[in-house]
């Protein structure tokens, strides 16, 4: 039987209703870490829209792994504990309600984008910011950083895991861990950003080493029916040097599944000013996709494939999916215009989806 946008996608022991995933939108509207009513409006409108899953904001592990001081956090149980009602909300909608867990490494500490984006010293209300190695370059300045120690190394896995901890007792179903855009586990990733000589520096193995500890941290700390799933950014787009690229990206995929990782969410780029990004229209990215996707069936890697990118019609989305392309498709900036997205798209697909029933009246004949 093919697949189809909205056939079920069971992960371990759980159900998702649909393959149209609500990708992670930073907000920047989070006063000590907490969750606010922005966010239950926000995330829950989409699972009022019939997403099947609806995932946060990347969420911060620890202070330091801000992007900004307004980022959504899970380091305290106060933030846990105001995370709870949104995910019960998106569950009660009948979607699955997901979290990304994030380290923001050398790109933390800055203004919301709204502000400028520009680094915050720490006198100024920032903090000390760190990476693998070296500063990050800025156009023409550069944000000092500090090398994690191989002992604050292990303190970040230790994170992660706390942090899963949490996320479960918030009600959460999905954890995924976010190592693309260049944050700090794509930053291990590449050697564009890693020029350590230790284990965690210089071969494919030692580069990986981070994300692969914090991937099985996640998943001991999350139960054995719940998925894991990991965002990658599939290439550094940098051309004429050494970099994250898409056959390391393949090669890493199948020690994701050996990790415990059960979907790679796969995007790109973010690790440096000096990407090139080809926009070649929708699905710009999904080629990438289809790459990690043939890889992992060709190594008997147990891990579904997500795509992202330029996706915003139904036809498009369904391709993907009917097609074999992708498991199930991520959208942010058309959640954005149209929170309702899954609702139209199933009707212009002439496809079955649960209304709200409070809408019931305004669904299509």
């Amino acid at each position: 039987m093919v697949d189809t946008l909205f056939s079920p996608l069971t992960l371990r022991g759980t159900e998702i209703p649909n393959r149209v995933f609500v990708s992670p939108m930073c907000q920047y509207s989070s006063p000590e870490g907490l969750a606010t009513d922005w966010h239950l409006v926000h995330l829950g409108s989409r699972a009022v829209g019939g997403a099947g899953l609806v995932m946060s904001e990347a969420t911060a592990v620890s202070p330091e792994g801000r992007i900004t001081p307004q980022d959504l956090g899970i380091w305290t149980d106060e933030q846990r504990d105001a995370l709870a009602p949104i995910a019960e909300f998106v569950r009660s909608q009948g979607s699955v309600p997901a979290i990304q867990l994030a380290h923001a490494g050398r790109k933390a500490s800055t203004r919301r984008p709204w502000e400028g984006g520009d680094p915050i010293p720490p006198e100024d209300g920032g903090w000390k910011v760190v990476a693998p190695s070296g500063p990050y370059p800025r156009g023409g300045d550069e944000q000092p950083t500090r090398s994690l120690t191989t002992g604050e190394i292990e303190d970040v896995v230790a994170d992660f895991a706390d942090a899963a901890e949490r996320a479960l007792e918030a009600g959460f179903e999905v954890a995924e861990v976010h190592a693309a855009h260049g944050y700090l586990l794509h930053e291990f990733l590449s050697p564009v950003a890693n020029d350590r000589d230790d284990e965690y520096g210089g071969s494919f193995e030692n580069r990986t080493r981070l994300l692969r500890e914090v991937t099985s941290a996640v998943r001991s700390a999350w139960p054995d029916d719940k998925p894991v799933f990991v965002r990658i950014s599939v290439t550094d787009w940098i051309d004429g040097r050494e970099s994250w690229d898409v056959e390391q990206s393949a090669r890493l995929a199948p020690l994701l599944a050996e990790a415990g990782a059960d979907l790679v969410d796969v995007s790109s780029g973010g690790i440096s000013p000096a990407q090139e990004v080809p926009y070649t229209g929708p699905s710009y990215q999904l080629p990438y996709a289809e790459v990690i996707r043939e890889h992992v069936e060709e190594t008997d890697a147990d891990i579904a494939v997500a795509s992202v990118g330029g996706i915003s019609e139904p036809k498009q989305a369904q391709e993907i999916v009917a097609n074999g392309r992708a498991d199930a498709v991520l959208m942010a900036r058309e959640f954005l215009r149209s929170p309702y997205w899954p609702l139209h798209a199933a009707h212009e697909l002439d496809e079955e989806i649960e209304w709200p029933v409070q809408y019931r009246r305004a669904k299509p004949q």
